[in-house]
């Protein structure tokens, strides 16, 4: 593909502002990548997101990602400051888990536009690591950074449940693209991060989680007016999390 189709392809992503591959995923074996500077935060590429898994059989974006009161994460704390132990163990857990993302072009797939890559600790680290160290320098620069080799191992093949993804920075300094009005493009393509991944708000994300703990009652039409008038206020030590939730909210 020449290098006016990749335009081509590019314009047309930006035009129709296409959410349904703008996700990119290590596949097993080697992918050589290059972070790219991001649209909407030039001055830092990554984007730290926290999420609630398994709640309800789905995957929640947390509010606490934009700063804002996250009910899961404050039935956390309240779990955490009873005292005991389990329930520490347990308010831990449901905690919500952050997840870094950057925007990237996949190198031989530049004409599919910039998508974002989302990684665990590990990674993020090695690849923040990379940017302190002088001897690299800013990896993400659009002229004089570097690409990334990406190896994704399988569960069988690294030995474990989850799998496991390696890098390797490359060593030679190189453009993203020679054609400066084609970066131009693949810097304007970019969507934003939140098109992704929406933010629920605190209402639906509190009547997810109880519906997630109490899954028999979920098919049930609930009002707030059928509370009990005599609940008691949370006990110093919660044994029952159901009822702890109640206590906490319905108080």
């Amino acid at each position: 593909m020449d290098i006016d189709q990749i335009k081509n392809r590019l314009q047309q992503l930006q035009t129709t502002s296409s959410t349904a591959n703008s996700s990119w995923k290590p596949q097993p074996g080697k992918t050589q990548i290059r972070i790219v500077p991001y649209k909407f935060n030039k001055d830092n590429p990554f984007i730290e997101l926290y999420f609630h898994y398994g709640v309800n059989g789905k995957t929640y974006l947390s509010p606490v990602s934009f700063g804002r009161p996250d009910p899961i994460n404050e039935f956390a704390s309240k779990l955490k400051a009873t005292g005991d132990r389990d329930e520490w163990i347990q308010g831990k857990k449901l905690e919500p888990k952050m997840r870094t993302f950057c925007p990237v072009v996949v190198r031989g797939e530049e004409a599919q536009g910039v998508k974002f890559w989302g990684f665990g600790k590990t990674v993020y680290q090695e690849l923040l690591g990379f940017i302190a160290d002088p001897d690299y320098g800013d990896i993400t620069d659009p002229m004089n950074g570097r690409d990334i080799v990406v190896e994704r191992q399988t569960p069988a093949e690294a030995g474990n449940t989850y799998g496991k993804t390696t890098i390797r920075v490359k060593p030679n300094q190189t453009p993203i693209t020679e054609d400066k009005p084609l970066l131009e493009t693949v810097f304007n393509s970019q969507i934003e991060i939140v098109d992704l991944y929406t933010e629920p708000s605190y209402d639906d994300l509190k009547e997810a989680f109880k519906q997630h703990m109490n899954p028999e009652a979920s098919g049930k039409a609930e009002t707030e007016n059928t509370l009990k008038s005599d609940q008691k206020a949370p006990s110093e030590t919660v044994s029952d999390v159901n009822d702890a939730f109640d206590q906490l909210f319905n108080s």
